[in-house]
């Protein structure tokens, strides 16, 4: 399977690109990259034309100023003519979905349906306070010294104890982020709750969830769904923040249905 390099936002967005149809655009999450959907691209790019953009401060994206309307005007540059189409599908995983939910509020005429993995539309102050402390060990003693934060953020107990690597590769995927990129997406996420808004989101919305996430709790994305008119809402049993890196096949089989053109048949 071939990746192709992309670029969007006049080169200050990087993305790599695979398969052919329709568009499919991919926003990972903060404690990941895009390689979290290495286990399901195959099965996507025959479907789709995928995009895996880049968040600011990954893997050669340009570092913006906190924000989660300023991540979402600038994400939503991909839909600038020439770029993804108005009837792209946007799945987002945790912090990508919530810059997702900002884009359906902010631009959802540019784009179609929305998949929400594990997704908050704010956190409490628990949640909150979480990212201060990951925002300023990072200030103070560089990117990876959340590695161990991270892993246990994006896994749960059960998978951490049957990959020990997991957090040396949590290392490694947070070397390649730009230590400023990655407090501004915690400081974004300090300060968004875009909760009141949910109601506002005018576009068929599944909303997956893994039921151990310790990141982003079942509960905040139940409230995703119960705000969002028609939304869906399929939670996976032993998952955890990242399914389309623990479980692939269980997360396709949650979207797959989902993800058919409104004119396809049975």
């Amino acid at each position: 399977m071939e990746l192709r390099s992309a670029t969007f936002a006049d080169g200050q967005l990087t993305a790599v690109q695979c398969g052919a149809g329709r568009d499919l655009l991919v926003i990972h999450s903060l404690l990941a990259d895009r390689t979290a959907f290495d286990p399901v691209l195959p099965w996507l790019a025959a479907r789709f034309r995928v995009t895996l953009v880049n968040l600011p401060g990954f893997h050669g994206s340009a570092c913006i100023a906190p924000g989660i309307e300023t991540y979402a005007d600038h994400l939503a540059r991909v839909f600038e003519p020439g770029g993804l189409s108005p009837e792209t599908v946007v799945v987002g995983n945790g912090f990508g979905g919530t810059v997702a939910v900002a884009m359906a509020l902010r631009h959802g005429d540019k784009f179609g349906k929305l998949v929400l993995s594990d997704v908050a539309a704010g956190f409490p102050p628990e949640g909150r306070k979480a990212f201060e402390v990951m925002a300023g060990k990072v200030e103070q003693e560089g990117i990876g010294s959340v590695a161990t934060i991270s892993a246990n953020r994006v896994f749960h107990a059960a998978y951490l104890a049957a990959h020990p690597s997991a957090i040396e590769q949590r290392r490694n995927v947070l070397m390649g982020i730009a230590p400023q990129g990655f407090i501004a997406a915690c400081r974004s996420l300090i300060n968004t709750d875009l909760t009141p808004e949910l109601g506002q989101i005018k576009k068929p919305v599944r909303v997956i969830c893994g039921e151990l996430d310790a990141a982003t709790p079942p509960a905040l994305c139940r409230l995703l769904a119960e705000r969002i008119p028609g939304a869906s809402y399929i939670e996976l049993p032993g998952c955890g923040h990242c399914p389309p890196l623990e479980q692939p096949d269980t997360f396709l089989a949650a979207i797959a249905d989902f993800l058919q053109p409104a004119d396809a048949t049975a």
